[in-house]
């Protein structure tokens, strides 16, 4: 059984998520978002904490408020970046994402190590994730789908009463939208959204309520 941590990061108000075997001890960090001193101790305490093994490190996409921490824990952790290959621009020009929404620093370059594609299944533990290619926010956009444990992790693709933009680079507003029809709304209604910015939902609370959707 799979448990999630989430925790909310300063940075565009992010949500990073820690999804981790509770018996077995290893983790999947997915959209690391940290920017500030404080954050990074709190994600490194909750690891040591809880005594975890980090074996994964996934990117729903590759926007910089979901991807500005990648290298620290690549190299912290010691594990390769997991994202769509379809992302793999933007990974490329993170100092140009970085100037265009004024967050000042310097960024290198994000290369994806571990290519992840529709249908592939990551293990974490005895449990696992299995990628739902959802684009439209952006051209690699996945979501992690846990069928046991009855959730699924979406990035920006979907969020309690909305979904994702679309006017950034390689956004598509019917591509997004026919994607959240056909990839996640045929989930079990109980099935819980983890989003990448905002507060958890339901799969049949969207269903029913979410106005892009109807």
């Amino acid at each position: 059984m799979l448990k999630v941590a989430k925790f909310g990061f300063y940075m565009f108000g992010i949500n990073t998520y820690v999804v981790y075997d509770p018996e077995e001890k290893e983790a999947a960090i997915i959209d690391p978002g940290m920017s500030q001193k404080r954050e990074f101790e709190a994600l490194d305490n909750f690891i040591d904490r809880e005594g975890l093994k980090v074996t994964h490190l996934i990117n729903t996409h590759l926007h910089i408020d979901h991807a500005i921490s990648d290298l620290w824990v690549k190299e912290k952790y010691g594990v390769p970046v997991e994202a769509h290959a379809d992302d793999a621009f933007l990974g490329k020009y993170l100092a140009q994402q970085a100037q265009s929404f004024g967050i000042p620093g310097e960024y290198v370059e994000i290369e994806i190590e571990q290519k992840l594609k529709e249908g592939d299944v990551i293990k974490i533990g005895r449990g696992e994730l299995k990628v739902l290619h959802v684009p439209g926010h952006s051209p690699g956009s996945i979501c992690l789908y846990d069928k046991e444990d009855g959730f699924v992790i979406v990035g920006d693709a979907l969020f309690e009463g909305s979904i994702g933009r679309t006017d950034l680079p390689g956004g598509n507003h019917r591509q997004l939208v026919d994607a959240i029809k056909n990839k996640l709304l045929t989930l079990p209604r109980e099935t819980a959204v983890y989003s990448g910015h905002g507060n958890p939902t339901t799969i049949g609370r969207e269903w029913d309520s979410n106005p892009y959707l109807v």
